[in-house]
């Protein structure tokens, strides 16, 4: 689906659950990384996360563009459009908007486990410091004993 595709649909969309038009840009954006969807308040467009689409299809996308336009046309029309407030949630109930879209799998990254790189011994207690960085032996002492360390 391309921007152009999108935007129709938004303009559907907007015209089929809100009865009001939709009069501004819908667009992917490839940068939004933690959410489906944003409505920018500056220049009311909303921007949308393309992996939503590649990954859960076009219902889930559908559902992220009502939600979209629940804040679009309640701050177009100067009403609650923060989710916290009441405007908003009667909104998302009546047009079927989900307040939560399902979490991406392909995002989710594996948490990288650094090596230990060096370690230092007390020369005078034994105290052992593993470290993934190297440390100026010339700065820094044991923590229990204040004694010189040394790298082993």
């Amino acid at each position: 689906m391309e921007n152009n595709q999108l935007q129709k649909l938004v303009e559907e969309l907007s015209i089929e659950k809100f009865q009001r038009p939709f009069l501004h840009n819908a667009t992917f954006n490839s940068r939004l990384r933690t959410t489906g969807g944003r409505y920018l308040l500056s220049t009311h467009n909303i921007e949308l996360n393309k992996l939503y689409l590649e990954e859960h299809g076009i219902e889930e996308l559908k559902g992220i563009i009502l939600h979209e336009l629940c804040h679009y046309h309640l701050h177009l029309m100067k009403k609650g459009y923060k989710h916290e407030d009441k405007d908003f949630k009667e909104l998302m109930k009546k047009v079927g908007a989900p307040r939560y879209c399902k979490p991406l799998v392909k995002l989710k990254k594996k948490k990288k486990t650094q090596e230990i790189k060096y370690k230092y011994i007390c020369t005078n207690c034994g105290q052992i410091y593993l470290r993934k960085r190297k440390v100026d032996l010339k700065r820094y002492v044991c923590g229990k004993c204040a004694n010189p360390l040394k790298e082993s």
